[in-house]
This record gives structure tokens, C-alpha cells and sequence, in this order.
């Protein structure tokens, strides 16, 4: 169960006899805070058990005698007439293989549901025998909100003006994107990263955005789940797609002020699926839009999720969309989304995972809760069962076909520049005419190829020199020209042209 008003929802649960509940979080600091303000919304007495203290209340000076032990706190819970909140640290990790502390439990959590009282636990994947799992209420607790990373953020600015003056220098859409960059994290996490940006570099600017992504990469990346991508591209550096960039950009205001979006009658953008030629900057696209949109972009290959023993797919597959969530407001990327749902029957895996992935994927496309839009890139889209790709899964199908004559040529001065070359040296709109049938990823290694001649023979790159590259060159269009035909004839009166 989501949290949407922590505090609230935990008392209404408690006063509704469900005695045991379990916040999934790792921000134990956080959740330290939420069972004080619920102890003080319900107006009774909180007590904190620790292996090493043993029970203690929160506003005594000592410990109660000879409770360290976890079998000796529940039978004083179980005693006790006090009603009263206990809050249970790493008791996860003590409960399973005990039948005795299993017994002492169910003793005490019928004592505490008779006096209107609770136990509160901590953690993720504790596992509970079976004859205690149908007395626990888990609990989903939301990671920090925006405007409560904006005031950590000015406390943090606050404290460290009082040692050192400290510039900030982001505009308003480069404030919100720093905060885009710290959503996910649990609050010490952020307030840790902001803390040493600004340390290390006194000021508070437009690189210190790098440097949070970074900081935010290698905790995302330490669940192996997804991948953490940079994101440099701008719309700006995708040739033509004129449909697709119309399509995000009447979406950019929404997603850059989601509160007042809801007021309006808008929601989050579910997701995109972009179909299409292998090379002709689909991939390119996905990055292009999380930095228009200036979110975080997390790359998920559905791939790397599988795994040999039963059940543990789906497990991998429910942690990374819980992470995607955490992670929000995001853009979430699912590259050759056909490699692990074509057909969707599980051939190949010999016990359907696939389809039960599938399914798994679809009910979280449906339920999610967190902003996160998904783009999704398929080249044989077609392989995609049905049921994935029917309207109401993604908010649109767009195909991405072949570039034209303009869009080739503009590729050419694109990739120019990002090798420190001046377009003007070649004839763009030539080097267009010798590259009919290319994608943009054939034309670029026309480019690089160009400029490692030029830079063998100490010359100049030139049209000449990526013309006779481009003649060298058998581009998909003639090589699989049966499988782009039948792919354009699919997506005819399918998807909408990005081009």
C-alpha cells in the first residue's frame, strides 16, 4: 500500500486493528520521523527497541530492565496496560527460524490491537513466517517530494552561508532540473550530495548538475536495475522527426510543472513507443527528450532482468519499476523492447517467463503511481504481442522511418560539428544526394570513416572524400529492403509518422 499522507494513513490503519506495520524504506531517518509525528498525531507514548538497549521510551532517560533480548521486550509489550506505539529496529532480522519469538509476537500484537496500539518495523524484504502474514500492513513510504528537497536544499545553503558565502547561480529551469536530478533519493542521500557539490566548489551553478548526476548514477547503478544515462542531446541535435518533437514539446510544460497540470485536468504523459528503421535515431530520440525535458534518464534492459530459478524475473522486474518510481519524475528507456516480449509466449524460456513478465510489465504500465514516462524503441515492432502496444499502453505509437534529402544533409553538419569540423568545409546538400537510403547512423559512419581517410593522408575532409566513403557503403535500405518495406507497410495505418 502507497502512502499518500504518511501520518494519517498510518493512524487511520492503526485504529482499524491492523497492529503490525512494516514501512518499506531505507531512509530510516525518515521513517524515524514519521513514527515520532504519529506517535504525537495519536497522541500516545512511543517506545524504540534496539539489540543493544533494549526498550526504551523516547522521552525517559534509560532503557527498561533486561529487555535487549527480543523474546523478553515482547512479553513486556505483551504485559503491559499502557497503550502505546514500539518501534522495533532490525527486529526483521531476528524473527525468522524462531517459533518462540514467533509465538511472543502474536501474543503481543494481540495485546496492542485490544489497547488501540501498534508495533512499527522498518526495512525491505523482511520475510514473515506464515501464521504472522496475514497480521502485517506494508507500507510504501514515498520518497522526498520536491518541495521538501527545496527546503533541505535552503537549510544546506542556510548552514554553510554561515561559514563561507556561497554563490548560487542556477536559473529557475536550471533549479528545477538539480531538483529532478536529487528525486529518488532518501533525504540523507540528497542532502549529503548537495552538501559536498557546494563544498567542493564554493558556488551553486549550472556544472554542479553534472556533478549531482553523477553522485546519482553510482546509487542507481548499485542495484544493477537499471542503467543511469547522460543525457547531452537536445531536440536541437535530432535531424527532422518534426511530428515527434511537435508531440514532446505541447507536453514540455506539463511535465516542467506538474502541480499546476493537475489543476488544469492533465495528467503525467504515460509514454511513447517509437518503431522503425534499426539506425534512424530512435535511441537518439529517447536521450533528446529527457534533456528537453530536463529529467533524469534510467535505461532498463528487460535482458539483464532474467534470471534461471522461478519467480526471481518477476521479483527483478517489481524492484526495478519500484525503482523507476522512487526515481520520479523520470524518463525511462526500454531499448528492443521486442527482444524480451515478441510474442509474449515464452519460447526459449521453457516455463513462460516471458508471458508472465509481460503481464507483470502491463499491470505496473497500468497501476503505477510515480511520474515516470516510459520510451519505449522497437525495430521489428511487429514481433510485439498485441496487448502491449493497443491504445491506452503508451499515449502514442510513432514510426521513424528513413531520413529525406533535408534531414540527411542537416545529420551531416550535425555530426561536422560534434567532430570540431565547420560544416561550410563540405557540400551537405551533395553528400545527401550520394546517401540516399541511409540512416542517420550509416550517415555517421560515413563521417567518421571520411575523417579517418583525411587523417591517414594529413588532409582535409571533404565532400569528395565522403562521397567515395558513401559509395563504399551498402546501407540497410538495400541490404534488408524486403524487411523495411514489410516494416513501413505494418506501420501504414498503425502509428503515427515521427518523421
Amino acid at each position: 500500500m502507497a502512502l499518500t499522507n504518511p501520518v494519517r494513513d498510518a493512524d487511520l490503519l492503526i485504529r482499524s486493528r491492523h497492529p503490525l506495520l512494516l514501512v518499506e524504506s531505507d531512509d530510516r531517518p525518515r521513517v524515524r520521523t514519521l513514527f515520532r509525528l504519529l506517535a504525537d498525531r495519536m497522541k500516545l507514548p512511543l517506545f524504540r527497541w534496539t539489540r543493544a538497549r533494549g526498550l526504551q521510551r523516547e522521552d525517559a532517560s534509560g532503557p527498561i530492565y533486561q529487555t535487549e533480548e527480543p523474546e523478553a521486550a515482547l512479553q513486556h509489550i505483551a504485559a503491559s496496560d499502557l497503550p502505546a506505539l514500539y518501534d522495533l529496529e532490525a527486529f526483521g532480522t531476528v524473527l525468522p527460524g524462531s517459533a518462540l519469538l514467533q509465538a511472543r509476537l502474536a501474543e503481543a500484537l494481540d495485546r496492542l490491537e485490544g489497547l488501540g496500539a501498534g508495533m512499527l518495523l522498518c526495512g525491505n524484504g523482511i520475510d514473515f513466517p506464515s501464521r504472522l502474514r496475514s497480521r502485517v500492513t506494508v507500507l510504501e513510504l514515498p520518497g522526498p517530494g520536491r518541495e521538501e528537497l527545496r527546503t533541505m536544499l535552503h537549510h544546506v545553503l542556510r548552514d554553510l552561508n554561515q561559514v563561507s558565502p556561497v554563490a548560487v547561480e542556477l536559473s529557475r529551469p536550471e533549479l528545477d532540473q538539480f531538483l529532478n536530478h536529487l528525486s529518488g533519493l532518501t533525504h540523507m542521500e540528497a542532502e549529503k550530495i548537495v552538501t559536498r557539490v557546494i563544498l567542493e566548489e564554493q558556488r551553486l551553478g549550472p556544472e554542479s548538475l553534472a556533478r549531482v548526476a553523477e553522485a546519482k548514477r553510482r546509487i542507481v547503478e548499485q542495484e544493477g536495475l537499471l542503467e543511469y544515462t547522460p543525457v547531452e542531446e537536445s531536440l536541437a541535435e535530432v535531424a527532422d522527426m518534426a511530428g515527434l518533437k511537435t508531440w514532446l514539446r505541447r507536453r514540455t510544460a506539463l511535465v516542467r510543472d506538474p502541480a499546476r497540470a493537475e489543476e488544469f485536468g492533465l495528467s503525467f504523459p504515460k509514454g511513447i513507443l517509437l518503431a522503425g528503421v534499426p539506425g534512424a535515431g530512435k535511441s537518439l530520440a529517447a536521450r533528446a527528450v529527457a534533456a528537453e525535458w530536463g529529467l533524469p534518464l534510467l535505461r532498463l534492459d528487460l535482458a539483464t532482468l532474467y534470471n534461471k530459478y522461478i519467480g526471481e524475473t518477476e521479483k527483478n522486474l517489481h524492484r526495478a519499476m519500484q525503482l523507476a518510481e522512487r526515481m520520479s519524475p523520470v524518463v525511462l528507456w526500454i531499448d528492443e523492447i521486442e527482444k524480451a516480449f515478441a510474442g509474449g509466449d515464452g519460447e526459449g524460456t521453457g516455463t513462460g517467463v516471458s508471458r508472465r513478465v509481460l503481464g507483470s510489465f502491463l499491470s505496473w504500465m497500468q497501476e503505477r503511481q510515480g511520474q515516470v514516462f516510459v520510451l519505449a524503441t522497437a525495430n521489428e515492432v511487429h514481433r510485439l504481442p498485441a496487448e502491449l502496444i493497443r491504445k491506452g499502453r503508451f499515449d502514442e505509437l510513432f514510426f521513424v522511418d528513413l531520413p529525406d534529402r533535408e534531414s540527411r544533409a542537416e545529420i551531416v553538419r550535425i555530426h561536422m560539428r560534434r567532430r570540431k569540423r565547420d560544416p561550410a568545409l563540405v557540400d551537405a546538400e551533395a553528400v545527401a544526394d550520394g546517401t540516399d537510403g541511409f540512416s542517420g547512423a550509416e550517415i555517421e559512419q560515413v563521417v567518421v570513416s571520411a575523417l579517418y581517410a583525411a587523417f591517414a593522408d594529413h588532409g582535409e575532409l571533404s565532400t569528395e572524400l565522403l562521397l567515395a566513403e558513401a559509395g563504399n557503403t551498402r546501407p540497410l535500405s538495400v541490404t534488408a529492403r524486403e524487411r523495411i518495406d514489410a516494416l513501413r507497410a505494418w506501420a501504414a495505418d498503425r502509428t503515427v509518422r515521427a518523421n
